[in-house]
């Protein structure tokens, strides 16, 4: 099996590189920055095809050959959803036989990052490809620079309300679960929500890391405006400024593991195991 990852050196989807090849799959990288190509062969990939996304010939080259596709879109895009359609329209055209997508929790929402997704969904359920559409709740990964912050300053600081639960998963065990959906037709003509399990607030969280750094954290609110101030005018900034209003009225509700960890055969990652790995990371114990 060979598979095309998208953005293979990302933050997240650099986590599904090594995930593939740990189950066998043979990957080839798409970067948008040839750059990083050693990036992507450091996490496993054999392959490296630089190109952009918004570019067909690039991407009818970087499928040629390859068993199936694992798709990821940038995050806020204004195009996202023209380039994840994009893609199954050219994965569907050069035969290539799977593709899954890594999307977002509760693609149902009228925030653009989530109804973005739908599209994109509709386009795999039309295509005749044997898909697999993950769901996966806020990332874990995501509160690594808060975790900095919170053991230099004790503030655990973000654009929406302390008090608001929301509902996790580490982006590990979704690329594992990416993984999994490429070995194994068990997977094939799912949509599968992943989280962790339960919902927690932010002074939750920051009680937790208080527990980790073993100093105080505190979780305190910032102005949405003030946090943004230095991002342009665009598709990204409104994004975000919805979304953390949505966050200070709604939260981010869900939290049910019981697809997680049926599909992992294990518990899930929680929020506590992760804080943990960053308490006791090397970089961590500098900065102490």
């Amino acid at each position: 099996m060979r598979a095309l990852a998208v953005g293979a050196t990302g933050q997240f989807a650099g986590l599904v590189v090594p995930a593939l090849a740990a189950k066998g799959v043979q990957v080839r990288a798409l970067v948008h920055d040839p750059a990083k190509a050693e990036r992507a062969r450091e996490l496993g990939a054999e392959e490296i095809v630089a190109g952009d996304l918004r570019d067909r010939c690039c991407i009818d080259v970087a499928l040629d050959g390859v068993d199936g596709v694992f798709h990821i879109t940038p995050a806020f895009a204004p195009d996202s959803a023209e380039l994840g359609v994009g893609m199954v329209e050219a994965a569907t055209a050069a035969g290539v036989g799977r593709f899954v997508f890594s999307g977002v929790y509760h693609p149902s929402l009228s925030l653009v990052n989530h109804s973005s997704m739908r599209p994109i969904e509709e386009a795999l359920y039309r295509s005749g490809l044997a898909f697999t559409i993950l769901q996966p709740a806020m990332f874990l990964q995501g509160l690594a620079g808060s975790w900095a912050d919170a053991t230099a300053r004790g503030v655990f600081a973000m654009p929406y309300s302390k008090n608001s639960a929301m509902t996790f998963v580490d982006y590990r065990d979704v690329a594992e679960v990416a993984a999994l959906a490429f070995v194994t037709d068990e997977l094939v003509g799912g949509t599968f929500e992943l989280a962790t399990g339960g919902m927690i607030t932010r002074a939750e969280i920051a009680a937790l890391m208080s527990r980790h750094a073993r100093r105080e954290v505190v979780a305190v609110d910032v102005d949405p405006g003030l946090a943004l101030a230095g991002m342009p005018p665009g598709a990204m900034r409104d994004g975000l400024t919805a979304m953390f209003a949505d966050y200070t009225a709604h939260g981010f509700h869900g939290g049910n593991n019981l697809v997680l960890r049926t599909i992992l055969g294990r518990a899930p990652r929680t929020l506590d195991d992760y804080l943990r790995e960053l308490a006791t990371s090397p970089v961590s114990q500098e900065t102490r």
